[in-house]
């Protein structure tokens, strides 16, 4: 018996029994769309970690002071003062694998202008911070090196601050705001950023020279971190190793010494992240994924009342010369098409439901073709998987007692 008589006779037996036929689909579909939907969620998560990673500055490297043992207690390392200026000139100059660099010390109070106040935090920066971080100016302009020479009070403030200090719309840029007692000329206004993944507002800001915070508000000396951009996120392994190797010369660092500064970059965050998303969607696929083990089951389920029900039609299929393989092959075919047809199906609702979930709850979804072809082909399997046995069962019936079978 040929392929083509063979699939007419399962179409034909598929048809003779519709809803039968549509509700073992329904696990195949539950799951297919289940799977489909789970992926696109966690892939779309994961992209969208990645755009605001990027956003931030992928290839950012930041170096803090490291926490110092005396007496035996570990000191605080927001106490430590192991980061000078010429650590930040020693890096600016030698190091090769880092596009730009920038000093930081920060100072948390209150920013007035008139009757409107609102907490934030004052950054002493250089130029290159703009890049390193991503930011870019909407209106006004950057301080430039000599407002750094002369710890110029001027500033540069997110959309946060300026909404909050000028909440009649007005243009800030110009304005004279005051940081606790401090006066700051306003002369620029960044372009809005929003939250990034960890829920911070990157527009509650407020950028200055790092030598007018350093002398005008925290009297100090020393840097309380510096920020750095690897040439590309690629290397940013190797300029970490760099940067490594330069502070621990410049701090005269014997070998058995612990680094008494520490350097985190974005690609670790990045790669802890990624983790998270990655173990979480592949739980929620996981989840999903019992629905077409369950489906399956449905499948082999039918095909045994399927084999019970036509066992006398079995017996006379055999007398007339229909070989163990023909039976077999028919009953398979049934349970493909059952499974193809229902991941056909899920393939369609998954996708719907996902594009459902972005614009209905608004989450993040990245629907990747791979996640398609792999539901489908797993719906496929678990079709052949569990229609086999029952096949296999009819098609080891005895012909005399098929026929005798009522």
């Amino acid at each position: 018996m040929n392929g083509t008589n063979l699939l007419k006779i399962a179409l034909r037996a598929l048809s003779n029994n519709k809803l039968r036929a549509f509700l073992t689909m329904l696990g195949i579909i539950i799951g297919v769309a289940s799977v489909i939907t789970m992926l696109a969620i966690g892939q779309g998560s994961k992209k969208s970690i990645q755009e605001q990673i990027a956003e931030m500055g992928s290839n950012m490297i930041m170096i803090s002071p490291g926490a110092d043992m005396r007496g035996g207690v570990r000191q605080d390392a927001s106490a430590m003062q192991t980061l000078k200026m010429e650590d930040f000139q020693t890096l600016q100059s030698e190091a090769k694998l880092i596009s730009a660099i920038s000093p930081s010390v920060n100072s948390g109070g209150q920013l007035i202008y008139g009757a409107n106040n609102t907490p934030s935090t004052v950054y002493g920066v250089n130029s290159d911070y703009m890049k390193i971080r991503q930011l870019s100016i909407k209106d006004g302009d950057i301080f430039t090196d000599q407002d750094i020479k002369s710890s110029a009070k001027v500033c540069i403030i997110g959309k946060t601050v300026a909404d909050n200090l000028f909440p009649d719309g007005s243009n800030p840029i110009g304005k004279v705001i005051r940081f606790n007692s401090i006066p700051f000329r306003v002369i620029g206004l960044l372009n809005s950023k929003g939250y990034n993944s960890m829920g911070m507002d990157q527009d509650d800001i407020v950028l200055a020279p790092y030598t007018t915070v350093m002398k005008r508000i925290l009297a100090v000396t020393y840097l309380q971190g510096i920020n750095a951009s690897a040439l590309t996120e690629d290397m940013t392994e190797k300029a970490v190793d760099e940067i490594t190797t330069i502070l621990r010369k410049n701090h005269k660092l014997k070998d058995s010494d612990d680094d008494d500064f520490n350097i985190r970059s974005q690609q670790e965050l990045s790669s802890m992240l990624n983790s998270t998303t990655d173990l979480m969607t592949t739980l929620l696929a996981c989840i999903a994924g019992i629905s077409l083990v369950v489906g399956g089951i449905g499948i082999m389920n039918i095909m045994y009342v399927s084999v019970t029900e036509r066992t006398r039609e079995i017996g006379l299929r055999m007398s007339v010369g229909a070989r163990g393989v023909d039976i077999l092959s028919q009953f398979l075919i049934e349970a493909i098409l059952i499974s193809i047809t229902g991941g056909i199906i899920g393939v369609l609702i998954g996708i719907g439901a996902s594009f459902a979930v972005k614009f209905l709850a608004h989450w993040p979804i990245f629907i990747q073709p791979w996640s398609v072809l792999l539901s489908f082909l797993v719906c496929t399997i678990t079709g052949i998987f569990f229609g086999w046995y029952p096949a296999k069962k009819a098609a080891d019936l005895d012909p005399i007692e098929a026929i005798r079978y009522e």
